[in-house]
C-alpha cells in the first residue's frame, strides 16, 4: 500500500512539476536584539542579496533586514510576489534571526510585532507558485513547520523543535552551501534544496563536534505536506522528493545556459529530464525492475543527448 501511495504521489509530481519559468526569492533577517546578532543577520540577508540576484535574469529578489523588517514589510512584499508570481515559478522564502515558540505557537521576531507561523502560512498560501521552499534557520524555528506544511512546500527548519530555543549555527552553512560548489555532490551545475539542507546538516553537526559542545539544534524538513519533519529522506515515504528537485541556485554551465537564449530551452529539458530520474528513484520500490531500468535507461540516454547539446 505505502508503495503504491509513493507511486501515486510521484506522477502526480511529474505532471504538476514543469520546468520553472522564473524564481522568486525573499529573505528576511528579523530583530538580532543585540549588536552582535543584529549585524550577523544582515551580513547573512545582504550576502545572499548579492548572490541571489548575480544568478540569473530570471531570479526576482526581494531581500528585508534591518529597520525593513516588520510585519508591515514582509506582508507587503509577500503581496507583491502573490501578484507577480506564476504558478510554474519557484517560491523560495529564508527567515534568518530569532524564533520563539510557547508550546503552541511559533513567531519569527521582527522589528515590532511578530509573525506567527499560521500567518506566514497564510500569506505564503496566496502565492501562486506550485513548487514553495520555506527554509526557517532561525532558533526554535522546529515549531513552524506544523503551521507551514502544505503540498507542494517544502519546509526546512534549524531545529528539530520548538523547544530548541538557542541562536543557531544552522544559517551560515546554509548561506555557505549556496556558494560552494561541492555541495553540488550530483555534479549537474545546481545546487538542490536537499543538497544545501545536507550540506548545512553536516557542516553544524561537525562545528559542534570542532568546539567540544553538545549540539543544541538539529535540522529537519517537510516536503510531502502531511507528515512529521524528518532528520534525512526516504524513498518509502517521499520524504526528499520535493528538495531533491527543487533548484535553489544554478551554478558554473547550468547558470550561464540559463542566461543564453539559445540554451534556454535545452537547460529546461534537462533539468526536467533530472526530475524525472530523481523520481524514479523514488518509484523504484513500487515498480517492476525491467520496467524501472527501462525507463531510467531512456532517461539517462536522453539526459546524455541533451547534455552533449548544451556542451557545443
Amino acid at each position: 500500500m505505502r508503495a503504491a501511495v509513493c507511486l501515486c504521489f510521484a506522477a502526480l509530481f511529474l505532471a504538476a512539476a514543469p520546468a520553472r519559468a522564473g524564481i522568486y526569492y525573499v529573505t528576511v533577517s528579523g530583530l538580532g536584539g543585540e549588536p552582535d546578532y543584529e549585524q550577523r543577520f544582515t551580513a547573512m540577508a545582504n550576502d545572499l542579496d548579492k548572490l541571489l540576484k548575480a544568478s540569473g535574469s530570471e531570479a526576482h529578489v526581494y531581500t528585508l533586514s534591518g529597520a525593513q523588517a516588520t510585519r508591515g514589510q514582509m506582508t507587503e512584499t509577500l503581496g507583491r510576489v502573490a501578484k507577480q508570481a506564476k504558478p510554474e515559478d519557484d517560491f523560495v522564502l529564508i527567515l534568518i534571526g530569532h524564533g520563539s515558540f510557547d508550546g503552541v505557537e511559533y513567531k519569527f521576531n521582527l522589528v515590532g510585532p511578530d509573525i506567527s507561523g499560521a500567518e506566514l502560512a497564510s500569506l505564503c498560501d496566496h502565492i501562486p507558485s506550485r513548487r514553495q521552499l520555506i527554509v526557517n534557520t532561525t532558533s526554535a524555528s522546529g515549531g513552524s513547520v506544523g503551521a507551514l506544511e502544505k503540498p507542494g512546500r517544502a519546509v526546512i527548519a534549524a531545529t528539530k523543535t520548538g523547544t530548541e530555543k538557542n541562536a543557531t549555527v544552522f544559517v551560515r552553512y546554509w548561506v555557505e552551501a549556496l556558494h560552494d560548489p561541492t555541495a553540488d555532490l550530483d555534479k549537474n551545475d545546481s545546487i538542490s534544496a536537499l543538497e544545501a539542507f545536507e550540506y548545512a546538516d553536516r557542516k553544524t553537526a561537525a562545528f559542534y563536534d570542532s568546539q567540544k559542545r553538545l549540539a543544541t539544534e538539529h535540522a529537519v524538513f517537510e516536503d510531502t505536506g502531511k507528515g512529521q519533519p524528518v532528520r534525512a529522506a526516504a524513498t518509502d515515504t517521499g520524504e526528499g522528493h520535493l528538495l531533491a528537485t527543487f533548484t535553489v541556485l544554478r551554478i558554473g554551465a547550468a547558470q550561464l545556459a540559463a542566461n543564453d537564449p539559445a540554451k534556454r530551452d535545452l537547460l529546461a529539458k534537462k533539468e526536467e529530464l533530472e526530475q524525472k530520474i530523481d523520481t524514479l528513484k523514488y518509484q523504484k520500490a513500487a515498480m517492476e525492475q525491467e520496467d524501472y531500468k527501462k525507463q531510467l535507461t531512456e532517461a539517462l540516454l536522453e539526459l546524455a543527448r541533451v547534455q552533449g547539446e548544451l556542451d557545443k
